[in-house]
């Protein structure tokens, strides 16, 4: 079993800098690939980012390469997605998730196994 806790997540204006982190509990953290995903009231739960066991692997959806960066440490079972240019549009809740027994990234929430409570992120024009 893995528990999964997101912090970071708050009000800021367009334009500002986020870092939300995920805490992850259990030893195959680092065998598990990891991601990001977000929803907004009244749209389908989306990908942002995803990352491979090894952290090598990266996937970013179109709407936010070149803002968001994903990241993790392994010593320490966490994940962070920096969020730079942070946009509107970017409002939503932010979860955490983990694959299980899965080191490769994937990109739809059905390939996850664990998931955390969420974190949310507004941002103001």
């Amino acid at each position: 079993q893995v528990q999964l806790v997101e912090s970071g997540g708050r009000w800021v204006q367009a334009g500002d800098s986020l870092r939300l982190s995920c805490a992850a509990s259990g030893r195959t953290f680092s065998s598990n690939a990891m991601g990001w995903f977000r929803q907004a009231p009244g749209k389908e739960r989306e990908n942002v980012a995803a990352i491979s066991a090894t952290g090598r692997g990266t996937y970013y959806r179109d709407s936010v390469k070149g803002r968001f960066t994903i990241s993790r440490d392994n010593a320490k079972n966490l994940v962070y997605l920096q969020m730079n240019s942070l946009k509107p549009e970017d409002t939503a809740v932010y979860y955490c998730a983990a694959r299980r027994g899965n080191a490769y990234v994937a990109s739809v929430p059905s390939s996850y196994a664990y998931w955390g409570q969420g974190t949310q992120v507004t941002v103001s024009s």
